[in-house]
């Protein structure tokens, strides 16, 4: 079982995705810390729809300025690009929900962080 990121990995995961990004005055902390719940993918979605809504908005800002180079010129990322992504994007289920509490405790009860750990088999030695 692989349970949600946490607030550090959380930031660790946002910082590489956006790595390759124009960025302007993101807090990798704050942006961590209000995607509570999000998978690695959730946070791979979001910066997805922020990217769409960002290319849109410069688009058609500045459509008539690439008419005549037939070049768009994209904005930084900002906090409120995020925040409005994170708005589109919901956590794929929460975790304190039901399905992850079944999760945990099945992985308790059966899986490798329970009592079926990997035990060495010592009558082979």
């Amino acid at each position: 079982m692989v349970d949600l990121p946490s607030v550090e990995n959380r930031e660790m995961i946002l910082t590489t995705l956006l790595s390759k990004e124009k960025v302007e005055d993101l807090d990798f902390k704050e942006l961590a810390a209000i995607t509570e719940g999000y998978s690695g993918s959730d946070l791979k979605e979001t910066k997805q729809k922020d990217e769409e809504r960002k290319s849109s908005e410069d688009a058609s800002a500045s459509k008539e300025e690439a008419e005549d180079e037939n070049q768009i010129t994209l904005r930084p990322l900002n906090m409120e690009d995020m925040r409005q992504a994170k708005n589109q994007v919901a956590a794929s289920f929460a975790a304190e929900g039901s399905i992850m509490s079944e999760l945990k405790q099945w992985n308790e009860l059966y899986g490798e962080g329970g009592s079926r750990k990997k035990q060495q088999l010592s009558y082979f030695l």
